[in-house]
């Protein structure tokens, strides 16, 4: 029982972190950064990625440890379906992010001189992955209370 309440809550607060990190990564990048706001753009990045393992860590815990209502619950479900496709189109979408913010951090870290040139692109991603988020919280809430399609 100690661990299911655990797990929801580090789920749940894995939202709040999430959420928070990706609209200030996405407002950060919205015009082409300057070095001086990459500060902040670095910590919104690094709790995008500490809520994005709290929730698949938790969420595989949940759904295939046998804390929650069975993996065969789950994957009967379609909106279970819907959810990891939409937790898989985030992932896909974080790869340019993760990759650009990669090279930014490394590039500084050497001392050469670098820029984030497709800020705004980056924070177009950063907002449509803010959107799904809240997306899979209406199926997460759904999937709970028995909802099938």
């Amino acid at each position: 029982m100690t661990v299911r309440w655990i797990l929801a809550t580090l789920h749940l607060l894995a939202l709040g972190i999430g959420l928070g990190a990706i609209v200030t990564r996405a407002r950060a990048l919205a015009r082409t950064p300057e070095p001086a706001g990459w500060p902040r753009i670095f910590l919104a990045d690094n709790l995008w990625a500490l809520a994005a393992f709290l929730w698949i860590a938790t969420g595989l815990a949940r759904a295939f440890a046998g804390y929650e209502k069975g993996s065969a619950y789950y994957l009967s479900n379609p909106l279970f379906h819907g959810k990891l496709g939409l937790v898989i189109a985030i992932v896909l979408l974080e790869i340019w992010p993760m990759v650009t913010l990669i090279k930014c951090r490394i590039a500084l870290r050497k001392g050469t001189a670098t820029r984030i040139d497709n800020g705004p692109a980056l924070a177009g991603i950063s907002w449509v992955q803010a959107v799904l988020v809240v997306v899979i919280v209406f199926l997460g809430t759904a999937i709970a209370r028995g909802f099938f399609i």
